[in-house]
């Protein structure tokens, strides 16, 4: 049930994705063709949260986040974002999201500047307001330089970079980040986290994925362990600590084996 200081609520959501036609056909009559990436995940994240997602790969991490971001729809289950659900006014819920997904799926014969002009004039962010943000994330992020360039030129890191400055044009409420450190030099990694912190002092939440267990003690307020598409353990460093008795490597290593 959301309340008013929930940014996040994901309500018993599940997501089956059906195997290729090959593995189908060799299945036996009757069988189900489909495998449960999502199973009965249910989380309420509040406001003033950083909470961190972990998981092994293939345990539904990117497919929940793309649950919460809506790019793809439960097959059972609510998501809503800030009160809005998400299946029922997709467009209010997605205005309230900054999100930075795990692969670079941008367009990449734009420069860095039309990117964000482009992102900027979906979320309707007007250019004094938008000309105001932007130049602090781009020294922020050490981009001045390369955002007249075409993305195609960016490396990887810096592609991250242009991804994570667009994503926080429109000062959305809650920002969706999949494995957000991943390319980052150490000085981008440390302005993100700090960045993050100060979102959250505002009253705002991150939602966030990462490999990385040592981040996740350094800054999470809560994180959440998932496995094989369930949720597996949830609470503050030191309520995990308390339960388990000993540190969140070896807690996560025993709940994903």
């Amino acid at each position: 049930m959301t309340t008013k200081n929930t940014m996040l609520m994901l309500d018993d959501i599940s997501k089956s994705y059906q195997k290729n036609a090959r593995a189908a056909r060799g299945q036996k009559s009757g069988a189900s063709p489909a495998t449960k990436a999502v199973d009965g995940l249910s989380l309420d994240i509040a406001k003033g949260e950083i909470f961190g997602f972990l998981g092994p790969n293939g345990a539904g991490k990117t497919t929940t986040i793309r649950m919460i971001t809506g790019i793809l729809r439960p097959d059972a289950g609510r998501v809503a974002v800030d009160g809005v659900d998400m299946r029922e006014n997709p467009v209010e819920a997605k205005r309230k999201i900054g999100f930075v997904p795990d692969v670079h799926e941008v367009y990449d014969r734009l420069t860095g500047l039309e990117y964000l002009n482009f992102t900027a004039d979906i979320y309707g962010v007007d250019a004094p307001t938008r000309q105001a943000r932007m130049g602090p994330l781009l020294e922020e992020y050490e981009m001045q330089d390369a955002v007249g360039q075409p993305i195609r030129s960016y490396s990887h890191g810096m592609k991250q970079k242009i991804l994570l400055i667009s994503a926080l044009l429109h000062h959305p409420p809650l920002w969706v980040l999949d494995e957000p450190m991943t390319g980052l030099d150490p000085k981008a990694a440390h302005a993100l986290k700090e960045r993050m912190r100060q979102h959250c002092d505002q009253g705002n939440t991150v939602f966030f994925s990462t490999h990385v267990l040592d981040v996740a003690e350094k800054i999470c307020d809560r994180v959440g362990i998932v496995n094989n598409g369930r949720l597996v353990a949830v609470g503050t460093l030191s309520q995990l600590r308390r339960e388990a008795g000993e540190s969140l490597e070896s807690l996560f290593l025993q709940l994903t084996e």
